[in-house]
């Protein structure tokens, strides 16, 4: 068994804790500053809890000294935070961010490390740049690269169109922050909530529009080969408006704790949620211009004992399926991985994996 410490107890945390632990594989240690969310993760009996506050000196790395990994569940800003712990103990490590800035200090620490270093292992940045890397393989040349990706309540009841599915902070932060793009090829920053569109999928109409983290490293993977290449978060119609009107009207962007706390205090969560994954890419091959796409719709379902949410099974599976992949050997043991290093097959094909295969109504047709 390796033995795997998971900080963060949220719900995305306590859902990896458990699928890790279910496998009998991994010996798992859920570490959280806070005592009561440790009790009230609803874990198995074979998960261990400890309080920690991480960002005491030297106290995480006690808990690392020894173990085979870290995965991050934590808010973006103790992000590197965890990674440096990792990289003074020789520990491989994932995470979940969309943080841009943080994921820049992930790589500068792999430069040298003797461990992997693999962050943005969740639904977006993480599985999406999975996909939208292996269609953009088939093509010879490529034009065109557009990754949609949202996590939604099945049947929304508020004027936002949208209930607490993920990290409060995150959210927030992809809000907030400049999103990058690739641009007529030049890789450029686009303001958040901007590039609104709207389209159809199931016949039921979403809007589109920038957020930030989503692209991962892919911006600079595909830089100089692609002349578009966007993300863009999925939310129901009317969403961006009224959060453009939080955020910039009334000044909220500059007050984060005040945004974060009337939404938790206002918006309910829900455990009925849909996750769509949506990517077209458009090239050529032998000459003509084609178009694939990938659309996948994931919803709750039971896991264990307990029901989680499509948002917590999308996310925890991307970064159990990564570190299971580098525990048998499929992924390099050091330095800097990306998402996009990772085969779409090998990863639907993985027990973990498979959370997105069984759902899958992709659609891999040239038109």
């Amino acid at each position: 068994m390796k033995n795997i410490v998971v900080v963060g107890a949220g719900k995305i945390g306590s859902t990896i804790a458990e699928m890790l632990s279910a496998t009998g594989d991994y010996r798992v240690t859920l570490v959280d500053r806070s005592a009561a969310q440790l009790t009230t993760a609803e874990l198995p009996a074979g998960v261990a809890t400890q309080e920690l506050d991480i960002a005491a000196t030297g106290e995480l790395e006690k808990v690392l000294a020894g173990k085979f990994a870290v995965l991050s569940a934590a808010p973006f800003h103790l992000t590197t935070r965890i990674a440096e712990a990792a990289a003074a103990t020789g520990v491989h490590y994932l995470d979940l961010t969309e943080d841009v800035v943080s994921t820049r200090r992930v790589k500068e620490l792999a430069r040298d490390a003797d461990s992997a270093f693999i962050p943005q292992c969740g639904l977006a940045p993480g599985f999406i740049s999975i996909v939208a890397n292996d269609l953009a393989s088939r093509f010879d040349t490529l034009e065109s690269v557009r990754m949609r990706v949202g996590a939604l309540p099945q049947y929304p009841s508020n004027a936002l169109n949208y209930n607490l599915t993920w990290s409060t902070d995150g959210v927030i932060n992809e809000y907030c922050e400049p999103c990058e793009a690739i641009v007529e090829g030049e890789l450029i920053e686009v303001p958040p909530l901007e590039e609104r569109e709207e389209f159809s999928l199931d016949g039921v109409t979403y809007e589109a529009f920038n957020t930030s983290g989503g692209l991962g490293t892919l911006a600079e993977t595909l830089k100089g080969k692609v002349r578009t290449l966007n993300y863009r978060t999925i939310r129901y119609p009317g969403h961006a408006a009224i959060m453009k009107a939080l955020l910039n009207d009334l000044g909220l962007r500059h007050r984060r704790d005040v945004l974060k706390d009337i939404f938790e205090s206002a918006l309910p969560s829900t455990l009925q949620d849909v996750v769509i994954v949506f990517v077209t890419v458009s090239g050529r091959r032998n000459g003509r211009l084609l178009q694939e796409t990938y659309a996948n719709k994931i919803y709750s379902q039971r896991v264990g004992n307990l029901v989680r949410s499509a948002i917590q099974i999308t996310t925890a599976s991307g970064i159990c399926a990564v570190l299971d992949m580098l525990a048998d050997g499929s992924l390099p043991a050091n330095g800097f991985v990306r998402q996009e290093d990772i085969a779409l097959d090998a990863f639907l094909a993985n027990r973990f994996g498979r959370a997105y295969a069984q759902h899958e109504m992709a659609s891999r047709l040239a038109g």
